[in-house]
């Protein structure tokens, strides 16, 4: 199995099957995808996507970032949801240099867990009541995108150094991030030097959070999201197999 799918455009697709659970189990290969913006899909981009059989789009990105980039092909006959999980839009470009970068992150993925908790709880409802394949994204698929799939590695049961070493699959992807900022803002100059990263220290910072705030990820899913055990067992059962092909990295 192959965790990393290649495209020409798409530089963050990714295969999240692999990751054994606390009793055992695997999370299925080819159930469900996380990427950046799947706007950019044309030509044999497009036709690579479609082979893998996804049905389910969940576009986490903001409804101006859709207008103004475009979303999943519409013609494809795509199950296609939009949940704009962030409320407070910032520039990572123009990130203070002088602060702590990794904690000035999880401080927005807080804010992000905080505020879009309806938003985050409707995509964790698609994806648990979904059997055909599914992909999540956001523009990068770094950041939004990254804390849906810690929530639901987590809540299936997955370990705190897996999710962290998934979340930091991103770095590979990195240059090619940069690469599409610059092209897209010629005239600007990126401050951040942490633009496009995604070290463990973010994510765990932001679960240790969790934990600190409302005792865990299963504890703020219940308390603060309102999810309730019927969906993290539907979490479970969609994306979950007995045995199965190990982790790649």
């Amino acid at each position: 199995m192959s965790r990393h799918i290649d495209f020409e455009r798409l530089h963050n697709f990714r295969d999240m099957g692999g990751y054994r659970t606390a009793d055992g189990r695997t999370v299925r290969w080819g159930r469900l995808y996380r990427s950046d913006s799947l706007a950019k899909l044309q030509g044999a981009d497009r036709d690579r996507f479609l082979e893998l059989g996804v049905r389910t789009v969940i576009d986490l990105r903001y409804p101006w970032e859709i207008e103004a980039k475009g979303r999943a092909p519409e013609d494809a006959g795509l199950d296609w949801f939009n949940f704009s999980i962030e409320h407070r839009p910032y520039d990572q470009a123009e990130i203070d240099p002088d602060v702590d970068p990794w904690r000035y992150l999880a401080d927005r993925f807080a804010e992000v867990a905080l505020d879009g908790a309806v938003e985050i709880r409707q995509a964790l409802e698609i994806i648990a009541s979904q059997d055909a394949p599914q992909v999540f994204h956001c523009a990068s698929g770094k950041d939004r995108t990254g804390l849906i799939a810690a929530l639901v590695l987590s809540l299936v049961g997955v370990s705190e150094d897996d999710i962290a070493a998934d979340f930091a699959l991103t770095e590979l992807a990195t240059d090619r991030l940069i690469a599409d900022w610059r092209a897209s803002n010629p005239t600007r100059t990126l401050r951040w030097p942490g633009y496009g990263r995604a070290p463990e220290t973010v994510i765990r910072l932001f679960l240790a959070d969790l934990t600190a705030e409302y005792g865990g990820v299963h504890a703020y899913a219940t308390k603060h999201l309102g999810v309730d055990e019927e969906l993290i067992a539907g979490l479970r059962e969609r994306l979950l197999q007995q045995g199965g092909p190990p982790c790649l990295r």
